[in-house]
């Protein structure tokens, strides 16, 4: 990493976790970024998001085409959020000062960072979950034990999830190296647990014939659209997290092409396999059991056995290396990024930590509608907005040019006015507030009941909405307001 009096930078900008990253700490190829999306796609949320498509009433090849689309369409900011990453060493919490401000840039990272923390606690309790249910198995008996007062779980869930948090807790010293490496080890084992799936799920239906001759809940074009939309946009929410902090992980790139053909490899086939896998073992579970179990640590348990003891082991692997990579790295910058001069990648970690355990993520999880349509598709219209603005800024205003002294520094080309962009902020405000009814109505049915069709109509398409807008208003603010933010000279 740089030296901060390589730059001259105030130290409320700078730390060495924030500094730009030299030539000896690129060491990652395009087969490490694969690797590492492949770690993180085959993972239990990403399953369980293919698998609510079912149960939200869509056949098997509706599900994975809904799956595929979503993610190669997310694969393009993906790859030019990543380019800054990649050309410049650069974190995601850096990157957004060029847009909204040396100061302003907080807010994103604040945004960002508070999403992932929930993450953080959805992955938590999933691999604690898995770990109960484990040893259930074992003892032939449910240990959820009795029900906690005011937390609507019990005893036995909350000391799994617990246990899996300090599980967790043992890796935040760990360096980011060490996280990808984890994620290249456990890549093999998760395609096996994913075969094995498989392997039952045509074992008990007799063959994928029962499988993919499920007739569908959506019987015409209307009422199908109703259901691809929101999905479709629950897609690209998903993954709207680490299309923002992807520079985190490509500022490691030997070379840009190492970024774009990792993560090409890595995204978007992978996905559509597992969501292959969670559609034909969620449609088996509606063949065996009559309803669609869309959770597949709930599944592990009905079936049991010891291939179910070494695959429930295999899920707790999975789930400690994928949030690690997924929703450690990310808020521990952004965090770092708030107060440079007090609070390290490390710290950022124990924040992330501590703010997962206050996030209730059972609650997220209770049922398909919560999962997709209020947490997806709600954070989706929060981050999509701040998506188009950074390629906005990057691709349109700078042309991918950027000076990246002045990045840490507070009377620098970024300062805009007294460290805030405003045309950040009026693109990011036009982006968020059309979403806003419908999220309200979707979160909130009982107290916004009314909301009219139009506004529910915006939120099934609000991460799009978001980010088309953002673009469009940063664009037009940026041209016609602080002629600052004319192209710098690249800094090589």
């Amino acid at each position: 990493m740089a030296e901060s009096g390589d730059y001259g930078q105030s130290n409320r900008l700078w730390n060495e976790d924030l500094a730009p990253t030299d030539e000896r700490a690129r060491t990652w190829r395009w087969y490490h970024f694969a690797a590492l999306w492949i770690g993180m796609v085959i993972s239990v949320p990403v399953y369980m998001l293919a698998s609510g498509l079912i149960e939200q009433g869509m056949t098997p090849w509706q599900a994975i085409g809904t799956i595929f689309a979503g993610n190669l369409v997310i694969l393009v900011p993906m790859v030019l959020i990543g380019h800054a990453g990649a050309r410049y060493g650069i974190p995601y919490a850096v990157l957004a000062r060029a847009s909204f401000g040396t100061k302003g840039a907080r807010l994103p990272a604040f945004a960002r960072a508070i999403v992932a923390c929930g993450w953080y606690g959805i992955q938590t309790w999933i691999g604690g979950s898995a770990l109960l249910t484990l040893l259930g198995v074992m003892a032939g008996q449910s240990l959820d034990g009795p029900a906690v007062p005011g937390l609507g779980i019990g005893i036995g869930q909350l000391l799994s999830f617990l246990a899996f948090w300090g599980i967790q807790f043992l890796f935040i010293n760990k360096n980011l190296d060490n996280i990808r490496k984890l994620e290249t080890w456990t890549a093999p084992l998760k395609i096996v647990v994913c075969a094995l799936m498989v392997w039952w799920a045509l074992d008990v239906t007799g063959g994928l014939g029962p499988v993919f001759e499920t007739t569908p809940k959506a019987t015409d074009a209307p009422s199908f659209a109703a259901i691809f939309w929101p999905s479709f946009t629950a897609m690209a929410g998903f993954w709207s997290t680490l299309c923002l902090n992807i520079p985190d992980f490509t500022r490691f790139a030997r070379t840009p092409r190492d970024q774009v053909v990792g993560q090409a490899l890595g995204l978007p086939g992978p996905m559509a396999l597992l969501g292959l896998v969670a559609v034909i073992t969620t449609t088996a579970t509606v063949v065996v059991y009559g309803e669609a179990i869309w959770d597949p640590v709930r599944l592990s348990g009905n079936i049991g056995g010891i291939v179910v003891l070494l695959g429930l082991l295999i899920i707790s692997l999975d789930t400690v290396s994928c949030n690690l990579a997924a929703n450690l790295v990310g808020p521990a910058y952004d965090f770092s990024a708030l107060w440079p001069s007090r609070i390290s990648y490390r710290i950022g970690g124990y924040i992330t930590a501590a703010i997962a355990i206050v996030s209730m993520p059972w609650e997220l999880l209770a049922g398909t509608n919560g999962y997709i349509f209020v947490w997806l598709i709600g954070y989706g219209a929060l981050l999509g907005p701040i998506v188009g603005i950074m390629i906005a800024d990057y691709w349109i205003v700078r042309r991918a040019r950027l000076n990246v002294v002045d990045l840490y520094r507070e009377e620098g080309d970024y300062s805009y006015r007294n460290g805030w962009n405003p045309a950040a902020f009026g693109a990011f405000a036009i982006g968020v507030l059309p979403n806003i009814p419908g999220f309200l109505h979707a979160a909130f049915p009982g107290a916004f009941g009314d909301v009219g069709a139009f506004w529910t109509g915006i939120y099934d398409y609000a991460w799009f909405v978001g980010a088309g807008l953002s673009i469009a208003a940063y664009t037009l603010l940026a041209r016609v307001g602080a002629r600052r933010l004319a192209p710098a000279a690249a800094h090589s």
